[in-house]
């Protein structure tokens, strides 16, 4: 037996026996739970859904028992002389005139009866699929005829998880997009502080006067904003700008929300908005952090900003505007509950006040368009609230320095205004947290993982 250290035994044993239905963890695609299909009203045709039906039609074949795979090994005269596969073009034209009629005269006659293999199992040995297959005999025909292969072809960008069955799914737990309709052709009503927020945004500020902010700094906005390709570099270069200065822990993102309870029956992914504004975890009394925690706090890494109710979603050229408000559409239900459950906190029912307290942003292209989120009472006893998202404004950016001013100071006031809110909502929860009973204050855990700093909450420097 050759030693450990050996070179033979450190060559790669080839196994005896492989599960011919097993695939590397690297190529497996993450899916949604079969509940998440099964309760869909409508199913849309897209590629995860088509990955879904792959799934049941093969876990429904029985597949016999498969003998151990044998390895043929590789001789020189293999290497010399490799069989050939000839594609179906190729073969046809070396036939012979007289294979070639008699090929004719049985395609005519409606060639092989190819019956015995419907439902049949697809070939285990099958080592390249068919795109594969296409794109090597594009190769080989075009290193026949001399010319080169194109390579420009244009493909669409996967929406990913935020499909139109994420969309599906949303709608039927009562999450509802902007524009939405009922069976009944009615529509969701505005929130009832909606001229306010209207009224908020359009204040100007003093930041963004032509003073402070020249048709210089415009052109440096416009330049930036076209030389990013990538949401990366969006984040990194455009957002900023549009942002203005920010100091203190209110700003987070790219950070998956995988502490908040589902929103509709678990099989949604957490969400994970590219930028978010919450609360210090100290502004809030521990005993409402423990209370709300899986509503409010998304992540266990304690440092991050609690109860978020202002939220950006970020997309390159290339991205999808679709993907984009799906994702805000989610994120802002999320944040509107967070804020619901704090405002009721304490209370014997929930309040429904049909007030928003909650916005999300979306960024593509030099467009910015921005929403509320609030919930409104369920609509039958034992049924879930519902969360409405309506679209305040639209802003072109990059069209002139006056609408970049207009719609930057929208942004800026709307992430004030959030802020605002989360103040008048912690502020609501700790004093109810004080007038608790004794007893029931007692019987709370004293320790806890979040520090008690004297500043309480970010600030904003732009003014």
């Amino acid at each position: 037996m050759p030693e450990p250290n050996s070179p033979t035994a450190r060559k790669r044993q080839h196994p005896e026996q492989t599960d011919q239905n097993e695939v590397p963890l690297k190529r497996q695609k993450a899916s949604s739970p079969a509940e998440f299909w099964d309760n869909l009203s409508t199913i849309w045709l897209t590629k995860r859904a088509l990955r879904e039906l792959d799934r049941r039609n093969t876990a429904s074949i029985p597949r016999p028992p498969q003998s151990p795979r044998r390895y043929r090994p590789v001789t020189r005269a293999f290497r010399r002389n490799p069989p050939s596969l000839l594609s179906a073009t190729e073969y046809l034209r070396r036939c012979e005139p007289r294979a070639l009629k008699d090929i004719k005269a049985f395609a005519k006659q409606g060639g092989p009866d190819l019956s015995s293999l419907r439902n049949h199992p697809e070939p285990i040995c099958n080592t390249m699929s068919s795109s594969q297959s296409s794109r090597n005999q594009g190769k080989t025909l075009a290193a026949s005829s001399g010319t080169k292969p194109i390579t420009n072809t244009t493909r669409t960008k996967s929406t990913g998880t935020y499909d139109r069955d994420f969309q599906q799914h949303l709608i039927d737990s009562r999450i509802f997009p902007d524009e939405h309709e009922y069976t009944d052709g009615s529509v969701p009503a505005e929130p009832i502080n909606w001229d306010k927020i209207n009224s908020r945004l359009a204040q100007p500020r003093p930041s963004l006067s032509p003073s402070q902010f020249s048709d210089g700094h415009f052109k440096q906005f416009k330049k930036a904003n076209a030389y990013a390709s990538k949401e990366k570099q969006i984040s990194e270069t455009v957002i900023p700008i549009i942002e203005g200065t920010v100091s203190g822990r209110s700003r987070s993102g790219g950070v998956p929300f995988n502490n908040l309870d589902p929103l509709t029956d678990g099989t949604l992914k957490p969400g994970n908005p590219d930028i978010f504004y919450g609360a210090r975890p100290e502004q809030l009394d521990r005993r409402v952090r423990k209370d709300l925690g899986g509503q409010i706090i998304p992540s266990t890494q304690h440092d991050l900003p609690i109860a978020p109710n202002f939220f950006l979603a970020v997309k390159g050229p290339d991205g999808s505007l679709a993907v984009a408000e799906r994702q805000a559409c989610y994120d802002g239900a999320l944040g509107a509950r967070g804020m619901h459950s704090l405002k009721s906190h304490g209370q014997k029912e929930p309040i429904y006040n049909n007030c928003a307290h909650t916005i999300t942003s979306i960024y593509q292209g030099g467009t910015l368009k921005m929403y509320t989120s609030h919930p409104t009472e369920p609509s039958a006893p034992g049924e879930p609230p519902e969360y409405h998202m309506h679209q305040i404004n639209t802003w072109g950016l990059t069209g002139n320095p006056k609408t970049f001013r207009e719609g930057a100071a929208a942004y800026r006031n709307a992430r004030d205004w959030a802020k605002e809110q989360r103040d008048t909502a912690i502020a609501q929860a700790n004093e109810k947290a004080r007038a608790m009973p004794q007893s029931a204050a007692a019987s709370v855990n004293v320790v806890s993982s979040f520090t008690s700093e004297a500043s309480a909450s970010g600030t904003y420097d732009d003014p």
